[in-house]
């Protein structure tokens, strides 16, 4: 930090550092869209002054009419973009300038890969537009002040781009923020009033807000176009979304997205409606092609814009779209809300939770329509949201049906951590004679996979489920069927296959049963409280050993999870299950009851244990009574 008292020389976060020279020295193919951001910043400006100016006109200060201003300077090789929107105090400013995003900047530098070009496509999807700023200047100048403060209040933010930047008081009569690019070396096309018309129109037609530019004349003597002194709105300055379906190419579609969302990307896909009757909105709603990186901030609000009657009230108005769908972006635009319409009141409005469930049901059809007619691109939306979606589950009652038909999964038919499988593609390989939908749950996909649960159904050839995410157990715990088919965990009560099993198999267990009953009872009486149940089962071909749960009971995947996050979960006693025809079972049975034996009994739950994911209480006595046995079989063996 400086000396001076007024003017400060501060740091950039590391990470914007690294963003920064990404941006400088970025291959990035469309360089242009820096202008594109920066409109798409001074509206949002505008538009958060028009939403706080509703309970505190005086924001206004007798100018309402909030507008955008694009000029050049050929001389100082300046382009500077103006807004009378709400603008920034000074902690604003370093908060929103000074820092990149709130979430997300771990995961953003983990995934840059060091080419320039793959990693300049990280940028829209890390919500960072006003750094592109730098794609093609190497100073920028930032003044703003805020709706409401004093002129002395105003701030100046000024950097080249470096590991610093400089911010001071600035005496600020208007309103709102002014960015001025110093543009660098070979950069002088931008410096025309034809080229940035034309980038305004390409990316920013469809903006509310009159966006102007000085009105320019030829000048046949000097062979030059002069600007005027008059004004000249260069965009349409009219509401998409207003507009009839068949007047909007799908450039403009991905040119609105681009705007509402601030992604580089165009969207995976889109639906645009009218709904009219008792109630009058219009939906123009976007699947983004890309999960962004605050999805999982809780604290990050998500949602849509919610205007009335073309006057923009709020962004991220989260309460018109369900949890489950906070990755949808755009626009709802309301002919029944009141203007004066607050968070509070949309948690009351019966009108809003009619939208609510009308857009509901419209992103699912679009995903319904995207699943039956583009499967690629519905794996490529289940790849990147697929687990959020499947919180409707559990969130959504209503629309149950809809959504499981919607989920995939990873199964043992291609035995590949690739979620693909449908619950109706499962249920038509389903076996004439199997009367349930089988799954297992466990944190890795290896651990699902390799679970000593799934030998017997590997043996008749059953297809099972492998759930290997956390809000997998969310999935099970709230969807109970499918199509008259019960979901039933494979670790999870006893076996009953029903015909799947032939009358021989039963009748072996029932005799294994009575034959291995003292030894059930001595491994009962050696594992003591550590246990509920042993049993004999036959769901085992290979492994001598499974543990399982009660049917009632929670599963040991969810007791994990649950502790995991701090959560109290009730003391899991579970059921050791023994395979009567693996030979260390055979042994134990010819085994004396004695210190061996009980270790032996330990060995076989702590195996069990381990194999179905879970963590060993006692590891040290686990090592010492392995070490011991197997010292014992080398003495024999000498």
């Amino acid at each position: 930090m400086t000396d001076t008292k007024t003017r400060e020389t501060l740091g950039f976060q590391t990470e914007v550092k690294q963003l920064l020279g990404l941006m400088i020295h970025s291959l990035y193919s469309n360089r242009e869209i820096f202008l594109r951001e920066l409109i798409s910043n001074a509206s949002d400006a505008c538009d958060k002054l028009r939403f706080e100016a509703l309970t505190h006109n005086a924001l206004y200060e007798g100018d309402p009419d909030p507008r955008i201003r694009v000029a050049f300077d050929r001389k100082a090789r300046t382009i500077t973009v103006t807004d009378n929107g709400i603008g920034m105090s000074r902690d604003e400013v370093i908060q929103n300038i000074g820092t990149i995003a709130k979430s997300g900047t771990r995961e953003f530098l983990g995934r840059l890969t060091g080419d320039q070009t793959k990693d300049a496509n990280l940028i829209g999807q890390f919500g960072v537009g006003f750094y592109s700023s730098f794609i093609v200047s190497d100073h920028v100048t930032l003044v703003t002040r805020r709706a409401g403060d004093p002129a002395s209040a105003g701030v100046r933010w000024e950097s080249d781009g470096g590991g610093e930047y400089t911010i001071e008081p600035a005496e600020r009569a208007e309103r709102g923020t002014e960015v001025t690019l110093r543009l660098r070396e070979g950069e002088d096309e931008l410096l025309d009033g034809i080229r940035l018309r034309t980038i305004i129109r390409k990316y920013s037609d469809h903006i509310l807000l009159p966006i102007l530019m000085k009105e320019e004349q030829w000048d046949k003597d000097g062979k030059v176009y002069r600007t005027t002194g008059n004004d000249q709105t260069v965009n349409q300055a009219n509401a998409l979304w207003a507009r009839p379906r068949n007047e909007i190419k799908p450039e403009d579609y991905e040119a609105f997205y681009k705007h509402v969302s601030h992604d580089f990307e165009a969207p995976l896909a889109w639906t645009h409606a009218r709904v009219e009757g008792t109630r009058e909105y219009i939906q123009l709603l976007y699947l983004p092609s890309r999960a962004p990186f605050d999805l999982w901030d809780r604290r990050q609000r998500h949602g849509v814009k919610l205007y009335v009657s073309r006057v923009f009230i709020m962004d991220d108005a989260e309460r018109l779209m369900p949890g489950y769908l906070r990755f949808i972006c755009g626009v709802i635009d309301s002919s029944d809300l009141p203007l004066n319409i607050s968070r509070e009141i949309l948690q009351e409005s019966k009108d809003v939770d009619a939208i609510r469930a009308g857009s509901t049901r419209r992103v699912l059809s679009m995903l319904e329509e995207l699943a039956e007619k583009e499967p690629e691109k519905y794996t490529k939306f289940w790849t990147e949201f697929g687990r959020v979606f499947k919180e409707g589950i559990g969130e959504d009652h209503a629309n149950t049906g809809r959504i499981s038909k919607l989920l995939r999964f990873a199964s043992t038919h291609k035995d590949t951590d690739e979620q693909a499988v449908s619950l109706a593609e499962y249920v038509s390989r389903m076996k004439p004679e199997q009367e349930k939908i089988y799954y297992a749950t466990a944190e890795t996909f290896a651990a699902a996979k390799n679970s000593p649960h799934l030998e017997i159904f590997r043996k008749k050839g059953v297809e099972v489920l492998l759930l290997h995410e956390r809000v997998d157990e969310w999935v099970v715990g709230n969807l109970h069927e499918f199509e008259g088919k019960a979901l039933q965990s494979v670790a999870k009560g006893r076996l009953e296959l029903g015909k799947l099993e032939d009358e021989s198999e039963k009748k072996a267990q029932e005799q294994d049963a009575g034959e291995f009953k003292d030894l059930i009872e001595r491994i009962q009486s050696a594992l003591g409280a550590r246990v509920k149940e042993v049993r004999v089962t036959h769901r085992l071909t290979e492994s001598p050993a499974c543990l399982v749960s009660d049917q009632h009971d929670l599963g040991a995947n969810l007791q994990r999870i649950l502790k995991s996050v701090g959560q109290t979960a009730p003391d899991w006693k579970p059921i050791l299950e023994i395979n009567p025809r693996h030979p260390l079972v055979q042994r134990m049975k010819a085994d004396p009851a004695g210190s061996r034996f009980d270790d032996m009994s330990h060995i076989l739950f702590d195996q069990s244990l381990l194999a179905e994911g879970g963590q060993i209480e006692d590891p040290a006595g686990f090592v010492k009574r392995l070490n011991e046995l197997m010292l014992e079989l080398a003495n024999r063996g000498a």
